[in-house]
């Protein structure tokens, strides 16, 4: 079967409305535009020209608008289900009061984490066939060039820290006592592996979309303790994060000027939004338990420097001293 097709039968067997990368309709622009480009008599046959009205006026603004639509969605739904997962602070205390702790279906939990993923997968794949179909018509490497510019605009939904969290979500419930055998898998072969003790968690996905994320801190380079993703997609210790970006740990990641860099990709603005990774830490935890235990000794000593270093500024500012 067509991936059009499969495609288009996903879309229409989805229960609830949700955006999506509409394939068809791509597919359509680049027809149009195969038919102009063939029209054209004075290109050499093997390159595209310089500005083409139907891919720079059509093609490329519907698709950032759809695949930013997608990546929303997903995040939004992502958040949410992990949320039940792990409801914060006195939401959790009142969902006990409720007995929805106790009632929630696992199973029914599970199946929307794979629905899911299934749903980030499949518009991945649409993407990445619409892009090479673009340069087949075309003869250049630009529908390649963009997933780049795509990953810069945060867009790219097979980068979204979300699916990492899902990924750890998936493997955290396996080793839970609530599982169900009868329970299905988000992701096929996902599991967190270590290689001379540098951790990282992969899953293969469909149409042989395989995804590493390496769980090493690119500053300390240990396993990220406490982790948190920039914007950028680049995981760090929080402690490092806040050492990269000139804060406190008191002061947090919010408070890091927009001029400051991520240290590995150099792009700024990146740690105003930078998500905490829960899911991903209960599992390191887990794993790790003696690094865990160690780390969080030397943290707390850190921590508790800091504060005091922090609230002693305080008080001579107070003073005026």
């Amino acid at each position: 079967m067509k991936f059009c097709k499969k495609y288009q039968e996903y879309i229409q067997g989805q229960q609830k409305q949700l955006p999506v990368v509409d394939f068809k309709k791509l597919k359509k622009i680049l027809k149009r535009c195969r038919k102009d480009f063939e029209s054209h008599q004075d290109h050499d046959g093997q390159s595209c020209p310089h500005h083409c009205p139907v891919c720079d006026g059509t093609f490329f603004p519907s698709l950032v608008k759809e695949m930013s639509a997608v990546v929303g969605c997903f995040n939004k739904r992502a958040q949410k289900l992990l949320e039940l997962h792990l409801p914060p602070g006195f939401r959790k205390y009142f969902m006990w009061l409720k007995g929805r702790l106790l009632q929630k279906d696992h199973v029914g939990l599970i199946q929307e984490g794979k629905d899911l993923v299934t749903y980030a997968t499949i518009n991945a794949i649409a993407v990445r066939k619409i892009l090479k179909k673009y340069d087949k018509i075309h003869y250049s490497k630009q529908g390649q060039a963009f997933k780049s510019k795509a990953q810069s605009m945060h867009i790219e939904i097979l980068q979204s820290p979300w699916l990492c969290e899902l990924m750890a979500f998936h493997i955290n419930l396996k080793e839970t006592k609530v599982r169900s055998n009868m329970a299905p898998a988000l992701f096929e072969g996902c599991s967190l592996t270590f290689d001379d003790d540098k951790p990282s968690l992969s899953c293969e996905l469909l149409d042989s979309i395989k995804l590493d994320i390496d769980l090493t801190c690119s500053i300390c380079l240990d396993t990220v303790f406490d982790p948190v993703s920039l914007t950028c997609g680049h995981i760090f210790c929080y402690m490092c994060a806040c050492s990269a970006a000139s804060v406190t740990i008191v002061d947090g990641l919010k408070a890091a000027e927009p001029k400051e860099k991520c240290p590995l990709c150099r792009k700024t603005g990146v740690y105003e939004g930078a998500l905490h990774l829960e899911e991903l830490n209960i599992l390191l935890s887990r794993s790790c338990q003696k690094y865990w235990e160690q780390r969080l000794q030397t943290e707390r000593i850190e921590r508790v420097r800091q504060a005091k270093e922090h609230w002693e500024f305080q008080c001579r500012a107070f003073m005026g001293v």
